[in-house]
C-alpha cells in the first residue's frame, strides 16, 4: 500500500471514530419499550513518517510510516422509554463498587487507629 493511502484510511478512520452515533447506539425494542443504550468514548491518534536517507549513509534508502488510534468505549446506562417515559438506568461499575468499599473500608480503619491512640 502506498504512503497516500496509509494516511487516507488512518484520516478517514480518526474522523468517524468520534460521531454521536458512538455515544448512543442504535435504539431497540424490548419487552413493549424502546431501549437505547448510552457510552463514554474517548480517543486518540497518531501519525509518524519519515523521509529520505541522508546523502552521507548510501545504504540508508529512507522511508518511514507508522500510525493508529485507540478508542475507549465504556457503557453508561440506557435510556428506557415507556409509554411515553423517559427512564435513566445507569450501568453498575463492580471495579468502582469495590473500589468505593476499599476507600471506605481503610477510612474507617484510620479513624478507629486514631481513636484507640487517643485512650
Amino acid at each position: 500500500m502506498r504512503e497516500e493511502s496509509h494516511l487516507r484510511t488512518l484520516a478517514e478512520t480518526l474522523r468517524d471514530a468520534p460521531t454521536v452515533r458512538r455515544a448512543f447506539g442504535e435504539a431497540y425494542e424490548s419487552d413493549g419499550a424502546t431501549v437505547i443504550p448510552v457510552a463514554t468514548v474517548l480517543g486518540a491518534g497518531g501519525l509518524g513518517y519519515g523521509s529520505e536517507g541522508p546523502d552521507s549513509a548510501p545504504a540508508a534508502a529512507g522511508e518511514g510510516g507508522g500510525g493508529g488510534h485507540a478508542l475507549r468505549v465504556r457503557p453508561l446506562g440506557v435510556y428506557v422509554i415507556r409509554g411515553g417515559e423517559v427512564t435513566w438506568q445507569p450501568v453498575t461499575d463492580p471495579s468502582v463498587v469495590i473500589l468505593g468499599g476499599q476507600v471506605v473500608g481503610a477510612l474507617a480503619l484510620l479513624v478507629l487507629a486514631r481513636a484507640l491512640r487517643r485512650r
